[in-house]
């Protein structure tokens, strides 16, 4: 049914308002709307927003403020507080100050006199009278001084208005608006998650390899012990999350020998994704690691070195997981009467028997939800989701929302590889973050895009950029050279607040299988890959400072507020970012070419970071420590063996300056 007041395209609203939309604690969230009427009356639009119940507060009332191009469209921006359900509505209204104010400001312009204002002058006074029952008692005097001149006919028309033209009384009527023709909007829901639900850097290694080498030189497996001496190194890096393959019990049945072969030796250890054995399955760990307390005790260590850690969930099982000889039901059984096995033509998985969800689902999904509180009660609040696109969504969709009722800080991260339905879909099921196609990006076009998508769709997607895995070695990282390694680390660390690294990528491992292919040559999912650390030739001091600069400027822990900028070699991408709360802003300039110099300008749309047309300003490039005095067009070379990117600190964007880089406050002024 339509109101007396029109109200279209309220933005963020997901599905039609079937999913809420996602935000983070202490991160500005924009709103927007557009609102229109008959005739020319002025008309305003307040965002009503409502804290999660039980939350201290109850609800805050923001002036939305006109956009500078969209005169129809409103914006406004609130911070939450804490997590939780929020919900917010639009309200249009008929806004009888504004509607005064325009009239009298261009009669009065027109150089009408006292005569010809007379109704307009009473209505203003009698306009003023109603806002006097509204306002508190600390404008009162100034409203009574407003009515009074206005009707004061020994006073000039400049005198008679001069109080009501004032800013002090337009901070009264932003206060308490006199509003007419009130029509309420929808109400729609935001998921309000913890920072860290969002923002953090991610750091994946094998315990299994920490074993180090034994006197004659052959890889010793390694321990939960053994990994937890690991973790100072990897804390030092400024990493937020350790992230552990299956850690379970690995299958004995059809065992993948190293390099993925089918004829493995009795010491191959197989790979960690072949879930269960005799040893037990989802629920138990790997008896080579250590134990169940061995474990606890790996993540107690971590949080004292302040790292989370996440645990991979491979919803997948090995031919002599437990599963398959007490609940047959739980697979596919083929015609023959065997079970199948795992696969994506051409790949085959003789190791692994994937799940089937519609046989039993009762069963199944009760299971599978009393093995993730297992691990939640041993101090796991993180779970990297192997291949989630390949099980139902609505599963997905109970399990999340069943461990949030209890837990709600649990974080689930979707290594979803897949197009985008799929991938946005299991966003909206409740995966709080996902893998993505970062990996593939590698030209200026491509990257801008990705880019682009990135910031768009934060509202319900959130993107883990891993600059490589296990299964994931880019063909740019083959051939790039070290300079290559350094590029995608800036770029994946400054395009999204969340980022990840496969252990070994600091060491610069580049070496497929064979050419062509995206596999790891003695990859460590089939064998131990004990690393020595120790050595100058690394990238660690470059991801060191890329999480330090991360850490130090909010800017890089948002998401929706990246700004592509232009510049005049396609082997320079340029981009900023801008914190809505404290206006922390920066500019990063990446040279794509990881083997030759690159020369160009960056030609900076100066209202995207908060400047003047024609301003000039300071710049501070974070890698070099250097200070330039930048403008409109800025000449920039870089040089891969010395300095991939800058990353330049810019001034801060005052309140004031902010609604031109998308983040509106709730200043309202009903003479404008």
């Amino acid at each position: 049914m339509t109101g007396r007041l029109g109200i279209d395209n309220v933005h963020p609203v997901i599905s039609h308002g079937a999913t809420p939309a996602k935000a983070l604690v202490g991160q500005a969230f924009p709103i927007s709307a557009t609102v229109w009427r008959e005739g020319h009356d002025a008309i305003s639009a307040t965002l009503v927003v409502r804290r999660p119940a039980g939350a201290k507060g109850g609800r805050a009332k923001i002036t939305m403020t006109p956009d500078p191009v969209e005169v129809d469209r409103r914006h406004a921006v609130f911070v939450p507080d804490v997590s939780g359900l929020w919900t917010f509505r639009v309200d249009a209204w008929s806004d009888p100050a504004a509607t005064w104010f325009n009239a009298i400001q261009k009669k009065v312009a027109a150089g009408q006199d006292a005569e010809a204002l007379a109704n307009d002058l009473e209505s203003g006074a009698r306009f003023f009278e109603r806002a006097l029952e509204k306002t508190s008692r600390s404008h009162r005097d100034l409203l009574k001084t407003t009515i009074e001149q206005l009707r004061d006919e020994s006073l000039s028309v400049d005198e008679r208005i001069a109080t009501a033209l004032s800013p002090e009384v337009a901070k009264a009527l932003h206060k308490r608006p006199v509003r007419d023709l009130l029509t309420r909007g929808e109400e729609y829901e935001i998921l309000v998650e913890p920072t860290a639900s969002g923002v953090g850097s991610w750091y994946e290694f094998f315990p299994r390899s920490t074993g180090g080498v034994d006197d004659n030189g052959e890889p010793v497996h390694g321990t939960f012990a053994t990994a937890q001496k690991e973790l100072p190194r990897i804390a030092g890096m400024g990493f937020d999350v350790v992230y552990l393959p299956p850690i379970h019990p690995i299958g004995t049945i059809n065992r993948k020998g190293k390099n993925n072969t089918l004829t493995p030796t009795p010491d191959d250890v197989g790979s960690p994704w072949a879930i269960g054995s005799e040893d037990g399955g989802h629920d138990a760990v790997n008896p080579l690691l250590g134990t169940v307390e061995d474990f606890e005790e790996f993540v107690a260590a971590a949080e004292d070195q302040g790292l989370k850690v996440a645990l991979d969930f491979a919803l997948q099982c090995a031919p002599d997981h437990p599963w398959a000889k007490a609940h047959p039901e739980w697979f596919s059984v083929l015609p023959d009467g065997s079970i199948a096995y795992a696969e994506n033509p051409p790949k085959k998985y003789q190791d692994i028997y994937p799940l089937n969800f519609d046989t039993d689902p009762d069963g199944l999904y009760h299971e599978i939800l009393r093995v993730i509180r297992v691990w939640i009660d041993r101090g796991v609040r993180i779970f990297r989701v192997d291949n989630p696109h390949t099980k139902p969504t609505n599963f997905w969709a109970w399990l999340i929302a069943t461990v949030h009722e209890t837990d709600p800080d649990v974080v689930f991260l979707a290594e979803a590889f897949t197009r985008p339905p799929r991938l946005y879909g299991l966003a909206k099921a409740g995966f709080t973050q996902s893998y993505s196609y970062f990996t593939w990006k590698t030209t200026k076009e491509e990257l801008e895009e990705f880019a682009q998508d990135v910031a768009d769709y934060a509202d319900v997607f959130r993107p883990n950029l891993f600059v490589n895995t296990p299964d994931i070695l880019h063909e740019s990282l083959q051939t790039g050279g070290k300079a290559m390694f350094a590029i995608r680390a800036a770029l994946a660390a400054t395009i999204s607040p969340l980022w990840g690294v496969y252990s070994g990528y600091e060491l610069y491992e580049y070496e497929p299988i064979h050419a062509g292919s995206e596999e790891y040559l003695d990859s460590e999912k089939y064998q131990l890959r004990p690393r020595d650390f120790d050595t100058e030739d690394t990238l660690a001091p470059w991801i060191t400072s890329l999480n330090e600069w991360r850490r130090a400027n909010p800017a890089l822990q948002q998401q929706r507020n990246l700004h592509i900028h232009e510049t005049t070699n396609d082997n320079l991408l340029a981009y900023s970012k801008i914190d809505g709360v404290t206006g922390n802003a920066v500019l990063v300039v990446v040279n794509l070419d990881s083997r030759s110099i690159t020369e160009g300008e960056v030609i900076v749309d100066l209202e995207a970071i908060g400047q003047l047309p024609g301003a000039t300003y300071d710049v501070t490039d974070l890698p070099s420590g250097n200070t330039y005095e930048w403008s409109e067009r800025n000449y920039v070379r870089l040089d891969p063996d010395f300095q991939v990117a800058h990353i330049f600190q810019l001034p801060t964007v005052a309140d004031n300056e902010r609604e031109a880089t998308q983040f509106r406050t709730d200043e309202y002024d009903p003479r404008a």
